[in-house]
């Protein structure tokens, strides 16, 4: 597992936007007119949007508070310090734990069937395998901190447990958390919006999703110029 670990983690990256891009596949309907009679596309528009919107918020929670620099050095695992504040007080993973919820959330609005039971396993196999390369990196660099900070907190599931006191006690840095997340931003707002058009052939929702596209990409343009001109820095 740890080496299909390493393998994955060279391309997580390019592997959110492949599953990203699998969400348009053709499948049957996880809700059914059947089953939920004429309120069957309203179940998927308003769960999917729930749990894909708690996963951003977990994101955007993690980052804001203590952003943990993993990122990988020439496409391996590597840490720099071993962060255990803020969200990750309350889980080992939570970007991702809101990459998961994000994606099935995606999935349930997509009302994919062939999404959520086979795509979603896939994915979480592939998501246990990267986690066991990285905390075996960490083990071998942290030693017992890291085993004691395993001891603590979960590997998967958030403990609430002092959850308003981590964000009582933290400043939230809302710079960093536009400057790291305005591409996944883009792309998964993005992707509701198709989804929403494809589900919901309204005209004035049609409409109104075309200028919702428009109004994200002019957003993500100007964060990235800010960024790369170093006139918005964290």
């Amino acid at each position: 597992m740890i080496q299909i670990g390493n393998f994955f983690f060279k391309y997580r990256n390019l592997l959110f936007i492949l599953l990203y891009g699998l969400l348009f596949l053709p499948s049957p309907e996880l809700f059914t007119e059947n089953i939920f009679h004429e309120e069957y596309k309203t179940w998927p528009l308003v769960i999917g949007l729930f749990v894909t919107v708690l996963g951003q918020a977990i994101r955007g929670a993690t980052i804001g508070l203590a952003y943990i620099v993993r990122g990988g050095k020439d496409k391996k695992v590597y840490a720099e310090h071993l962060v255990s504040t803020g969200i990750f007080s309350h889980c080992r993973n939570p970007l991702y734990v809101g990459n998961i919820l994000m994606l099935l959330g995606v999935g349930i609005l997509a009302n994919s069937l062939i999404y959520v039971a086979i795509i979603m396993p896939l994915f979480l196999f592939i998501y246990q395998a990267i986690v066991l390369a990285e905390e075996n990196f960490l083990r071998g660099k942290f030693g017992a901190d890291f085993d004691v900070y395993c001891a603590k907190v979960n590997r998967w599931v958030p403990s609430l447990k002092g959850l308003g006191a981590t964000f009582s006690s933290m400043e939230f840095n809302w710079k960093r958390w536009v400057l790291k997340e305005y591409t996944t931003q883009f792309i998964w707002l993005a992707g509701i919006v198709l989804l929403i058009i494809r589900l919901y052939q309204i005209e004035d929702i049609l409409k109104n999703s075309i200028y919702a596209v428009l109004v994200l990409g002019l957003f993500y343009l100007y964060v990235r110029y800010l960024k790369k001109s170093g006139k918005m820095t964290e």
